[in-house]
């Protein structure tokens, strides 16, 4: 009896017809069975939003006819796509949910706003093993064939050895030639900020509005980091885990008079 290809469930936060996703569906087609579920239109910087004050779509698509996977295209945010996934349209829960190639960084506190990274924590709250990836470009016109190999092995590890309850992989790629990047490195997150600023202007009517922009602040030294693996041409890989919980803290507030 043939073995089962494992269910892979694609999706993003750049849009169905983004690059980096298409990247990500051609290395997954070689590992199992696909189903992509994506947002219809660019959903980054989104976190973990979710749709309740409006009605969801989702429409059966064909990006590219000579690609086998089943693909939808959602009106709603990167969590949205995971939970249509799995709740309306998968007949069984994947064996692994991986989301990207997001076109940019989600390093370090990058993380925490990231529509990539949270449509795969949410996968991983529902007990899916499950992998966010990013490439250091901005660019709709980045290559991504560097990060297949890569991506092809991570994916394949973890569809292998699966991960600890409550974790999730967060994987970020230099923007490097493949003859430039020196191997994958297991790190933690660097401890580092944005320091924002907002480009206040005017438009034609006399309405005032605001641009956000910032400078990103790195504050750690350790060589143990994801920006340390990133800035001397490693894959990054930090394990998450979404139980926000800062158990550190439990005894210092059992000591507040609370009561």
């Amino acid at each position: 009896m043939a073995k089962k290809k494992p269910l892979i469930l694609v999706t993003n936060d750049d849009g169905i017809t983004a690059p980096g996703i298409r990247a990500l569906i051609e290395v997954m087609n070689t590992l199992g069975d696909v189903c992509v579920v994506a947002p219809d239109s660019p959903q980054s910087g989104m976190g973990h939003a979710i749709t309740i004050n409006d009605t969801l779509y989702c429409d059966t698509v064909k990006v590219r006819e000579k690609e086998p996977q089943q693909e939808y295209s959602s009106s709603g945010t990167p969590v949205d796509c995971v939970k249509l996934a799995v709740n309306e349209i998968l007949k069984r829960k994947p064996d692994l949910c991986v989301s990207g190639v997001n076109h940019g960084s989600n390093s370090s506190i990058n993380v925490i706003y990231s529509g990539t990274m949270s449509a795969a924590v949410e996968a991983g709250t529902l007990g899916i093993p499950s992998i966010g990836f990013s490439l250091l470009d901005y660019s709709l016109e980045a290559d991504f064939e560097p990060t297949k190999k890569f991506i092809k092995t991570i994916a394949e590890e973890t569809l292998k050895n699966g991960l600890p309850k409550g974790v999730v992989l967060n994987v970020n790629i230099p923007k490097l030639p493949a003859s430039k990047l020196k191997g994958i490195k297991v790190c933690r997150q660097a401890n580092a900020h944005w320091e924002e600023q907002f480009d206040k202007r005017v438009n034609p009517l006399g309405r005032e509005y605001y641009w956000l922009t910032g400078e990103f602040v790195n504050e750690d030294k350790g060589e143990d980091t994801d920006e340390w693996a990133l800035a001397n041409g490693f894959v990054s890989v930090v394990p998450v885990q979404f139980d926000l919980t800062a158990h550190h803290a439990i005894q210092d507030l059992n000591t507040w008079k609370l009561s």
